[in-house]
């Protein structure tokens, strides 16, 4: 049943039956689908309808009208206004379930091919303070909850935390997250409260005035900290009010680096972090590698789970020594120099130079001589030529961006006919569109979703393909 409000929609008596694969849930409604965020399947709802397409509607709850059997007491005090962790009302089995649900429920509805044999999802060891890097916005209009519009004092409107979700300009103020160990709470709130009491300005990010941007923290599994402030500009007596601040309150950190940046974005892109005190990376060790991550290195979000990921990645290869293995989107380096010991040679293909040159100094730094890596796109390095130059591939390893590999790609490998492809994605439904058009070449024989994501819609899959 449907009411109108003040011009607006209101679905009442909503029963929401499924998950979303973008974190929202879902139900049926006039034979559309309703996505509705922050809800669970059992949940029966009346929903304010705030968009209209011609195939789905989306909406959000005004009223709970009977809760799910299913709901988990959240953790976090801002759930609901925050954009991460949007399953906390999910208990963690449950979550599981439902990743696994979509990692075959897209394959099969997108790829259209037998998946083979479908191991169990594999849970994380740590569902809270599993991340090794959070970017903290700070912002000179924080969002205002009701009977906050009137505030005594400019800096009660400023905030450090993360975008609210669809409002750019809107920084919610966080008082604890749960996605990083200490110190990084305690670090974001005293460079906080140093540049409330100066007043520092914080970015406008409408105007793009002021001083502060953002607080990036980096850790590693041994405790190793790093953290990269991000300034709008020069002002060395603003920066050493700041720094010196940090130094005093936390004086074991590992590195600390200033990030100047003038530019309408938050993306460091083009942009040189300077080392302003400490070592120039952290070092994280993982399944006997060392790897070394700098300021605009690239590397699995929880290290923890990326070791359980090398691992089955290693698993599923099944190398013996003697194969030539691609491993395409390198990256880092991170999967090919674990799959290096047990291989003739590796040759990695990554875009991002940076990350290239992260991967020739991890191969260094572990004593690893038969790895390679080359810069550059994909498809244009992957060619008659890189093939001559590194010998056919036995195994190709495949972790791409969420948007999947071209058809340029696709077509290489097709006609290069590797044994095997590990196909690592953390996006099943364009992992999907790919295995079917590896399908003429490739049968699917093993499935091993992984979650590296907890709280989460986000859920990473590998995919053994081996040639028919």
């Amino acid at each position: 049943m449907a009411r109108k409000h003040n011009t607006r929609v209101i679905l009442e008596n909503v029963e929401i039956i499924d998950v979303a694969a973008e974190g929202k849930a879902i139900a049926r409604v006039e034979n559309k689908v309703l996505f509705v965020p922050f809800v669970v399947p059992g949940d029966i709802v009346d929903v304010l309808v705030t968009r209209k397409n011609k195939n789905y509607l989306e909406g959000k709850v005004v009223k709970m009208v009977k809760l799910s059997e299913l709901r988990a007491e959240p953790f976090c005090s801002h759930f609901g206004v925050c954009g991460g962790c949007k399953w906390q009302n999910l208990p963690y089995e449950k979550q599981l379930y439902f990743k696994n649900k979509q990692v075959i429920d897209q394959l099969q509805r997108i790829g259209k091919i037998d998946l083979g044999e479908i191991f169990p999802i594999i849970s994380s060891e740590k569902t809270t303070n599993y991340r090794n890097k959070l970017e903290f916005t700070f912002s000179n209009k924080r969002w205002l909850y009701d009977g906050e519009e009137e505030l005594p004092k400019p800096t009660d409107y400023w905030g450090a935390g993360f975008h609210i979700p669809g409002r750019f300009d809107k920084v919610l103020q966080v008082d604890k997250c749960y996605l990083q160990e200490e110190p990084s709470n305690a670090i974001r709130k005293e460079v906080y409260e140093i540049c409330v009491k100066n007043e520092i300005p914080f970015f406008d990010l409408k105007l793009h005035t002021g001083y502060v941007r953002n607080l990036i923290i980096r850790n590693t599994l041994d405790g190793q900290v790093m953290i990269i402030l991000c300034l709008f500009s020069e002002n060395n007596v603003w920066q050493e009010i700041i720094l010196s601040h940090i130094i005093e309150k936390f004086p074991n950190l590992t590195s600390i680096y200033i990030a100047i940046n003038p530019k309408h974005n938050d993306s460091l892109d083009g942009i040189t972090p300077v080392l302003y005190k400490g070592e120039s990376h952290l070092i994280e060790n993982l399944n006997g590698l060392k790897f070394k991550i700098s300021p605009k290195s690239f590397f699995q979000t929880n290290s923890t789970q990326a070791g359980v990921l090398y691992n089955k990645v290693k698993e599923f290869a099944e190398l013996t020594g003697n194969e030539v293995v691609y491993d395409l989107y390198s990256g880092t380096g991170t999967i090919g120099l674990y799959l290096a010991k047990n291989a003739k040679k590796i040759a990695g293909i990554e875009f991002i130079e940076d990350a290239v040159i992260n991967a020739r100094e991890n191969a260094l730094l572990n004593d690893i001589t038969n790895a390679v890596f080359y810069a550059g796109d994909t498809k244009e390095v992957l060619n008659d030529e890189f093939i001559a130059l590194n010998g056919k591939p036995d195994v190709i390893v495949i972790d791409p961006p969420r948007n999947g590999i071209s058809k340029e790609v696709i077509e290489t490998i097709l006609k290069t006919k590797p044994k095997k492809i590990v196909y690592v994605s953390c996006n099943p439904a364009t992992q999907a569109r790919d295995v079917e058009l590896l399908n003429i070449d490739y049968k699917v024989v093993k499935i091993q979703p992984i979650d590296m994501f907890p709280h989460t819609q986000h859920v990473e899959n590998i995919a053994l393909l081996v040639i028919r």
